[in-house]
């Protein structure tokens, strides 16, 4: 239910988590045919974060989560929803959100999980922005995490040299000045069978035929993903800066998917953005799916890169084929 106008929206608080072992492209060497040099000078990665054995999805995402709730000063009990958005959950069900919560002990949230895989942040920011604006819901948190390196065959060098593990976190809560701008998502069911984890789901249940074929691990197209993903990026970031009545020179951060320096280095270009506008961390952590657009937005406001009243552009793309873009007005917490 919608109660009365639809209110202003902002993000009081950031967080993001990464495991602590690190895989660089030297390591790489020695496990896949491919060297440090190749995946530098087209992915532009260094190295990447890995989970170990114990770790799953949720914990990285409520590690993520403490930190935002504690940069927003606001407890695990005034929460009253939780979205995490993954393509890696812990298991089927229940859904990755409620194993948050226990982990949070955020007993009065409402939880659910979404998969729109690297676009995923972007979806569940939206979602909350839409739930707050309406009047059902005053604190949201969202959670963008992934630990991709579960499902990577390591003897894939078109896929394992790219990703990497992660959670990035913002709360969000309604407030009187507008910080949320505007949004946009989009999808295109065409492309599903570009970026894929075809084993293990009701198509293709989890069996020794489905072992064999290695339908457990990410398959991906990668020639017709980075050429929509070029595409996208830049169509989406127009259409919301339309939305919002700005132009590309009046944003003073861009923060797009960390997936390929040449993708982002592409699209910067055709929205004439200088390199001091575009945050980059893909050389630290990789891809790491819906978590990438939260671990850098976290970063830069840490770092100083984001101040009161700068504009902010996300925009991500993903399996699906997804994408969604955003414009913020950063508000400073009083």
């Amino acid at each position: 239910m919608i109660h009365g106008k639809a209110r202003n929206v902002i993000i009081t608080g950031t967080g993001h988590a990464v495991p602590t072992r690190v895989l660089s492209n030297f390591d790489l060497e020695k496990m896949v045919d491919t060297s440090d040099e190749w995946i530098r000078t087209r992915t532009g990665i260094l190295r990447r974060r890995v989970a170990d054995e114990h770790t799953a999805t949720s914990d990285l995402a409520a590690q993520a989560g403490r930190l935002a709730l504690k940069d927003a000063g606001v407890s695990p009990e005034e929460l009253d929803l939780i979205i995490v958005a993954t393509i890696t959950p812990d298991m089927l069900f229940p859904s990755t959100s409620c194993l948050v919560q226990k982990n949070l002990e955020a007993w009065g949230a409402a939880c659910y999980d979404l998969s729109a895989g690297c676009s995923g942040l972007i979806y569940g920011l939206d979602m909350a922005v839409h739930s707050i604006a309406s009047g059902a819901y005053q604190r949201a948190l969202v959670i963008g995490a992934d630990c991709i390196s579960k499902v990577l065959n390591f003897q894939d060098r078109s896929t394992c040299v790219l990703f990497g593990d992660g959670a990035g976190a913002c709360l969000l809560e309604a407030a009187d000045q507008a910080g949320v701008l505007a949004s946009r998502l989009g999808a295109d069911g065409r492309g599903w069978d570009k970026l894929l984890l075809r084993g293990g789901g009701s198509r293709h249940p989890a069996s020794p035929a489905t072992l064999a074929a290695g339908w457990h691990y990410i398959e991906m197209c990668g020639n017709d993903v980075f050429k929509f993903a070029v595409r996208i990026m830049v169509e989406a970031s127009l259409q919301v800066l339309a939305d919002a009545g700005l132009q590309p020179e009046d944003i003073d951060l861009f923060i797009p998917h960390q997936a390929n320096i040449r993708i982002i280095e592409s699209a910067a270009q055709r929205l004439n953005l200088t390199e001091d506008q575009v945050y980059v961390n893909l050389d630290e952590y990789g891809n790491t799916s819906a978590a990438s657009i939260g671990i850098a937005l976290d970063e830069a406001v840490r770092s100083g890169r984001i101040k009161g009243g700068d504009r902010v552009l996300l925009v991500g793309f993903g399996a699906g084929l997804t994408w969604g873009a955003m414009i913020i007005e950063w508000v400073e917490k009083a």
